[in-house]
């Protein structure tokens, strides 16, 4: 668990404290969008009969850039979010925390994106994490990225990324994870960067996996049951980009999402590549993408199709973001 930590050495305790309530820890969130990753960590949600337990984490601030982001993680998680400008903040205007955590954008890492790696402003973002560990000595950091960040330049990005977390006092992990082994019916790896303050003793373990291969969970599995719903009785079920199928060729958006395993990504851009229903002629709604991405059915996006499907796609899982911090397996 990462909330197991200790200053080294640790205290001697009395032995009927042995077993104790696990202590709350708090938590502040940088590049938060709708909350996908926050959503994981305070835990207390259901998904698809799948209770995940509240986890011991208290949520102090939220920050991104995006005002439809933070509108959304408002009415969905609470009013600690705000709109900031990361690129250009000063870490004493924000509270000090036990726990750092940060979906650093991965545009410029992306194997689909422009790869600018390190020599973009954006691709620097993930600085921002470390001028808080200065001011602030969380814990514990946790960064999420893509895969591609880990083969850029040979590894010399995310090494050179590793090398600066643990120049400020950190020793750093990279867990890469497969989110169909922790039961999310999308395809998609990612990467987390876990770093643990050096006076610290132990270190968080990465978590096995819960789901074996012949055992995924699939698309059918995550939205059959969707269906026949055409209007929003289930929350958002009526919103999906309507574009018809390429007349010639394979167009883009034009694949259709496998019914038995688990689906392709979801991908950001509603119109280049949201891909089609399995047995209905239309591209999947917004609520059977935000299935995919593992958020609970009571968390309502207000946006437009194309807006709130962004927000699915550049979130977090929260089942997947969940399970490096719970203390039983999902």
């Amino acid at each position: 668990m990462l909330i197991e930590m200790e200053k080294s050495p640790p205290m001697t305790r009395p032995k009927k404290e042995a077993h104790s309530a696990v202590r709350e820890r708090s938590v502040v969130s940088f590049f938060c969008g709708c909350g996908g990753l926050d959503l994981g960590f305070l835990g207390g949600f259901s998904y698809k009969g799948t209770k995940v337990p509240k986890l011991p984490f208290k949520l102090l601030a939220a920050y991104d850039h995006d005002d439809r982001c933070i509108q959304t993680y408002v009415q969905n998680i609470s009013d600690h979010a705000e709109v900031r400008d990361l690129s250009n903040y000063n870490p004493n205007e924000v509270p000090a925390a036990d726990v750092l955590i940060g979906g650093f954008p991965c545009q410029d890492f992306a194997t689909c994106g422009p790869r600018h790696g390190l020599k973009s402003t954006r691709g620097r973002l993930y600085q921002t994490l470390i001028q808080y560990m200065e001011v602030h000595r969380p814990l514990v950091v946790i960064g999420e990225n893509v895969p591609g960040l880990a083969n850029m330049k040979q590894g010399d990005v995310l090494n050179t990324i590793k090398q600066d977390i643990s120049s400020v006092g950190y020793r750093v992990e990279v867990w890469t994870l497969f989110a169909p082994d922790y039961g999310v019916p999308q395809r998609r790896t990612r990467l987390f960067i876990v770093a643990v303050r050096d006076d610290l003793q132990g270190y968080p373990v990465m978590p096995k996996r819960t789901h074996a291969e012949e055992h995924y969970r699939t698309t059918r599995w995550a939205i059959e049951d969707l269906e026949e719903i055409t209007d929003d009785s289930i929350p958002n079920q009526s919103q999906y980009f309507r574009a018809s199928r390429a007349k010639k060729g394979n167009g883009q958006g034009d694949e259709t999402t496998p019914a038995d395993s688990p689906s392709y990504t979801i991908r950001a851009n509603a119109k280049s590549r949201v891909q089609f229903h399995y047995s209905l002629e239309r591209r999947l709604t917004v609520r059977e993408c935000a299935r995919l991405q593992t958020f609970p059915d009571t968390f309502y996006f207000p946006h437009s199709a194309t807006s709130n499907i962004m927000q699915i796609e550049t979130s977090a899982h929260p089942l997947f973001a969940s399970v490096p911090c719970a203390p039983h397996p999902i």
